[in-house]
């Protein structure tokens, strides 16, 4: 049974609770592939970056709606050089015509989410814009992935800092209470207001962040570390600007791993609904950045596992 639709203090502003029998399009785009071209380097990027293994199509193979779900699925099939295909909705056309994006407030997905070795469903959000610098110096926030043989652990993130190679990440590991796996229906949530970023599985606040930073030093095209807070965007950079909504199940990757014989296919992803709400009242003032380690002070790490 779906939750209702208007959480406390919380109005909706945004919404798809897949009825009907396909993908609204006015909505929701495709990412296709298996990689990128990247147009500041000018080189095409494989396995998005990441070394997957999937090609994403828009076909009804790997994307469909019906019993109001939407049901994303990863399957053990050749296609163009690659293995397996599976699918990947966007809020940004790859046009760069943006559906939705929005600026702070809640964003939630009910879903259920597959598992397995080498399987990487997430539930995500990037900036519409590279405002700040290539990923992940403009930001990426993670609602939901999973490491897919631990069906047990959900993972709550988001990647700042510099653009890659020396982005930053911080990542919370929730256990799921009394047995429950991924594969079960969890409400997956965020609530994003200026200067603080709090994570929820099922209403249980999993994590909350109020520290992070935008560096926009280059040195040959790649990020570098910053020296010190004259290297830094203004606070709250990057999390103070539009991001869009994306959904997918990757297969592969060096997050992951390969799958194994054990791992079922297809693997599907089925979400109830995606909503978006805004703050009754609006909200405040941008707090003082949090506390915690900068880039240049000792005891700075570019990756931390809670």
């Amino acid at each position: 049974m779906s939750a209702p639709l208007h959480p406390h203090g919380w109005t909706l502003v945004w919404a798809d609770e897949f009825e009907g029998t396909e993908v609204d399009r006015s909505k929701w785009d495709f990412d296709l592939g298996n990689g990128f071209y990247d147009y500041k380097n000018h080189a095409w990027v494989p396995g998005w970056g990441n070394e997957e293994l999937q090609y994403y199509t828009h076909e009804p193979e790997n994307v469909q709606v019906r019993d109001s779900c939407l049901f994303i699925r990863a399957v053990k099939a050749p296609l163009h050089g690659c293995g397996y295909t599976s699918a990947r909705l966007k809020t940004k056309a790859r046009d760069g015509t943006v559906l939705f994006g929005k600026q702070y407030g809640r964003i939630e997905f009910r879903a259920k989410v597959p598992w397995g070795k080498g399987l990487w469903p997430a539930l995500w959000m990037l900036p519409v814009e590279d405002k700040y610098g290539g990923w992940a110096a403009s930001g990426e926030i993670d609602l939901m992935e999973i490491v897919g043989e631990k069906p047990e652990e959900v993972l709550n993130s988001i990647h700042f800092g510099s653009t890659y190679p020396r982005r930053s990440l911080i990542t919370t590991t929730h256990p799921l209470p009394g047995g429950s796996l991924v594969s079960d229906w969890h409400l997956y949530a965020v609530e994003w207001e200026p200067g603080e970023i709090r994570f929820f599985v099922d209403d249980v606040q999993t994590c909350t962040y109020r520290h992070w930073w935008s560096c926009g030093r280059l040195e040959n095209g790649m990020g570098v570390e910053a020296t010190g807070d004259h290297d830094l965007h203004p606070w709250p950079a990057p999390f103070d600007q539009p991001f869009y909504i994306v959904m997918n199940v990757a297969v592969g990757g060096n997050f992951p791993g390969v799958p194994n014989p054990a791992t079922k296919f297809p693997a599907e992803l089925v979400v109830d609904y995606v909503r978006v709400y805004d703050k009754v009242g609006g909200y405040g003032p941008v707090p003082e950045r949090g506390p915690g380690v900068m880039p240049w002070e000792p005891g700075h790490v570019s990756e931390r596992r809670t």
